[in-house]
């Protein structure tokens, strides 16, 4: 039997291009798969499209409708510990703009089944030859100057921590990893990395260059109505260093 998965996918602002029957489909087309969609207080007509969706299959999707915004980290912080009150064995959070294609899930899935050893599967967007990776030039190379100083700071070879596919196995360790509201609103993907980090160092949880896996993406594609500001790689890293004297000083 394949492992049972509880994804979360945090919204706002997502009435104008939420696909609600790529979801549906991928459903139909998987078992053992629940979706919980997490409005993060929009002002638009996102709550009645998830309530609408959600209807449509009461029986495997949810929604979590947070009072007002907080954040995508907080958003996700918020919906993967809802997720884990029903039984499951993974748990994670993906894109509401379907950037990763939902068909490639259950290559995390297969990983996970694969590897009892492995803990986390964080996507990677890595640029190989064979892999249909398309993204602004400009967020590609200040991605990597950005992965270049996360990962110096956390002491890992991680790749991209910031791909919108993590999926995670419910465990009472990724319960206290997620028990405190994130620092960053901007990066909480590496302070998620560095609470893991915090934890071994502590020796209440495995080694996390063992017990996390970086899957290349075979598909993703970006949504060009997402832009990066030029502040907000300044912010960034702000918040990569206030996350380093938080958990690793």
């Amino acid at each position: 039997m394949s492992l049972s998965l509880t994804l979360v996918v945090p919204c706002y602002r997502e009435a104008g291009r939420l696909a609600p029957d790529r979801f549906l489909e991928f459903l139909e087309a998987t078992e053992g798969t629940r979706l919980l969609f997490v409005d993060d207080g929009s002002p638009d007509d996102t709550p009645r499209v998830l309530r609408e969706l959600a209807a449509r299959r009461p029986d495997r999707i949810d929604v979590l409708t947070l009072p007002k915004n907080v954040g995508k980290g907080e958003a996700v912080r918020r919906g993967l510990l809802a997720a884990m009150e029903r039984p499951t064995d993974l748990v994670g959070f993906w894109d509401a703009d379907l950037s990763t294609p939902l068909a490639l899930v259950e290559e995390f899935r297969a990983l996970f089944a694969a590897r009892p050893e492995t803990a986390w599967v964080l996507g990677s967007r890595w640029r190989g030859l064979g892999r249909d990776i398309r993204r602004n030039a400009l967020r590609h190379y200040l991605s990597r100057v950005f992965a270049t100083v996360v990962s110096a700071v956390l002491r890992l070879p991680v790749y991209d921590t910031q791909c919108g596919a993590k999926i995670f196995r419910t465990d009472p360790l990724l319960t206290t990893v997620l028990a405190d509201s994130f620092t960053s609103r901007w990066v909480f993907d590496v302070e998620l990395l560095a609470r893991l980090v915090r934890e071994h160092r502590r020796g209440l949880g495995p080694d996390p260059a063992k017990a996390t896996y970086e899957l290349p993406l075979m598909r993703w594609h970006h949504d060009g109505r997402s832009h990066l500001r030029p502040g907000d790689f300044l912010v960034a890293m702000r918040d990569v260093w206030r996350i380093r004297r938080r958990y690793l000083c």
